[in-house]
C-alpha cells in the first residue's frame, strides 16, 4: 500500500505490510513537529484482507487511514508510522502477525484484530508483553470474567448489540418464537447467547439455533430448518450477510429478520437488494447519525475511498480517536506501558462518529446503540437502501440491564449457553 507525499520534504521507507502474500507497503515519513518526541509513534493494525471476513477487514484499514490523513499522520503531537498486517483470518496467523508487530516492528500500540477467535488466540501474548491493544474483536470474556489489563475495547462485546436487539424484538416487534442462525465460531456463540438471554428475559423463546461453518458454500440446507417460528435472528459477519439474505429470500421465507452490528452493516447497503427490506439491526454505529463528527467521517471515507463506511470502519476510526486522546494525556510518551494504558482507559469522548463513549472498570465501552430498519426511502450517498434509526439506547453497558455481579455469575455465552428450553 502506498500514499502520496504530503510535501517536498517527505521521505519514504518500505515497511513489510504483513499480508498473507508478504507484499510490501510504502509508508510516508513526515517532518517531526517541534513539540513531538524524536522517535515516531508506531501504530500497528491486525486486520483481515483475505477470505469471507475481508470486507470488514479492508474497512478497518480504511478507518485508520482516514483518521491519519485527517490528522496529517500525527497523534499526541508525534509523527505516526503505520504498519498494517493481514492475519489471514485465522488464530495462528494472528499470533504470528502480533509477534511481528511487537518484536520486529516495535509498535507502541496494536489496533485490532477483527474476529473474536483471533483475539482469544493472542490474549495471553498481549498480557505477557504488556502491549496496549485497542480491539475491534468482540471476545466477551476478555472484558468480563478474565479481563486483560492491556486490552481496551471501544467497539462492543459480541453480545452488547444483540442484548438490546433481543429486548426490542420481544417488546416492540412482539416476536415470540425465533430461530437463530450464525457462523459456527466464538463471535457467533456470544452474539446469539446475548440475544437469547435478553429475548427470553422479556418473554420470547428461541426454538432452534443453527450453526453454519464460516465458509459455508450454500445456506439452503440450514434455511430449510427454519420452521415453527415468527422471526429469525441472523448474526453473519463480513460478506456472509449478503449471501444469507439472498438465499433466505430465494427460499421464499417471509419471517421478519433481526440482526446485530455485522449482519446489517451500513457498508453492505450498496450490495443488498430487496431481500434486505424491513431487516432490523442493532449497531453501535449508524450512517444516519446527524452529527458534525459523523458527517466529517463519512465525507472523508467517500472522498478517500469512494466507500460507504460501516461498523468496522467507524470502530477503527474511533479507536484512533482514543489513542490520540490517550497519547495527548500522557504527554506524548508511550514508553511506560502501564502509564500509557492508564491514560487510554481514562479517555472519555463526547463527539465521535458513533456518539459519546467512555469505558467501564473492565475496559469495555459504554455508549449509544442504534436500532435501524432497512428502508428504500430517505437514502443518501447514491444508495438505494438506507438503515433508518428507529430507536436509540443510550449508555449501553456490556452487562445490559443485569446487575454486573449477576451477569458475571453466569457462564460466558457459548454454543450451549443459554441452553435451548422447551417453548
Amino acid at each position: 500500500m502506498s500514499r502520496k507525499m504530503m510535501s517536498a520534504k517527505v521521505s519514504r521507507r518500505a515497511v513489510l505490510a504483513g499480508t498473507a502474500a508478504g507484499a510490501a507497503a510504502t509508508l510516508g515519513r513526515f517532518p517531526t513537529p517541534a513539540i513531538a518526541q524524536a522517535a515516531p509513534f508506531k501504530l500497528g493494525l491486525l486486520t483481515v484482507k483475505t477470505g469471507p471476513l475481508a470486507q470488514g477487514g479492508i474497512q478497518m484499514e480504511q478507518g485508520v487511514l482516514t483518521y491519519l490523513k485527517e490528522k496529517n499522520y500525527t497523534m499526541g503531537g508525534r509523527k505516526v508510522d503505520f504498519i498494517s498486517a493481514d492475519t489471514g483470518g485465522n488464530p495462528a496467523g494472528t499470533k504470528t502477525k502480533a509477534q511481528e508487530l511487537v518484536e520486529r516492528d516495535q509498535v507502541d500500540v496494536i489496533l485490532g484484530p477483527l474476529a473474536a477467535f483471533e483475539l482469544y488466540a493472542i490474549n495471553d501474548y498481549i498480557k505477557e508483553r504488556k502491549m496496549p491493544t485497542l480491539s475491534l474483536a468482540a471476545a466477551d470474556n476478555l472484558t468480563q470474567r478474565t479481563p486483560n489489563p492491556f486490552l481496551l475495547r471501544a467497539s462492543a462485546t459480541s453480545s452488547q448489540a444483540m442484548q438490546p436487539m433481543g429486548h426490542y424484538a420481544a417488546t416492540e416487534l412482539k416476536l415470540k418464537r425465533v430461530v437463530t442462525i450464525v457462523e459456527d465460531f466464538a463471535f457467533g456463540y456470544e452474539q446469539m447467547g446475548g440475544f437469547q438471554a435478553a429475548f427470553q428475559k422479556d418473554g420470547g423463546c428461541v426454538v432452534n439455533k443453527l450453526w453454519p461453518p464460516l465458509t459455508t458454500p450454500d445456506y439452503t440446507p440450514y434455511i430449510a430448518q427454519i420452521t415453527d417460528c415468527d422471526g429469525v435472528c441472523q448474526g453473519f459477519a463480513g460478506s456472509n450477510p449478503l449471501r444469507f439474505m439472498k438465499a433466505y429470500a430465494s427460499a421464499g421465507l417471509k419471517y421478519p429478520v433481526v440482526t446485530g452490528e455485522t449482519g446489517g452493516d451500513d457498508a453492505l447497503l450498496k450490495s443488498f437488494g430487496e431481500e434486505a427490506l424491513g431487516m432490523v439491526s442493532c449497531c453501535p454505529y449508524t450512517l444516519d447519525l446527524e452529527s458534525a463528527s459523523n458527517q466529517r467521517f463519512v465525507d472523508e471515507m467517500i472522498k478517500n475511498y469512494d466507500a460507504i463506511p460501516g461498523f468496522y470502519c467507524a470502530g477503527l476510526y474511533v479507536n484512533c480517536m482514543v489513542v490520540d486522546a490517550g497519547l495527548k494525556a500522557a504527554g506524548g510518551d508511550a514508553s511506560d506501558k502501564d502509564k500509557f494504558m492508564a491514560a487510554l482507559k481514562a479517555v472519555s469522548l463526547t463527539d465521535t462518529p458513533r456518539g459519546p463513549i467512555k469505558f467501564d472498570h473492565l475496559n469495555n465501552v459504554v455508549g449509544t446503540f442504534y436500532i435501524r430498519r432497512v428502508e428504500d426511502t430517505g437514502a443518501k450517498y447514491g444508495l438505494k437502501l438506507w438503515n433508518k434509526t428507529i430507536k436509540t439506547y443510550d449508555n449501553v453497558s456490556q452487562f445490559w440491564t443485569w446487575p454486573e455481579a449477576e451477569f458475571l455469575a453466569h457462564p460466558v455465552y457459548s454454543r450451549d449457553y443459554p441452553p435451548l428450553t422447551k417453548c
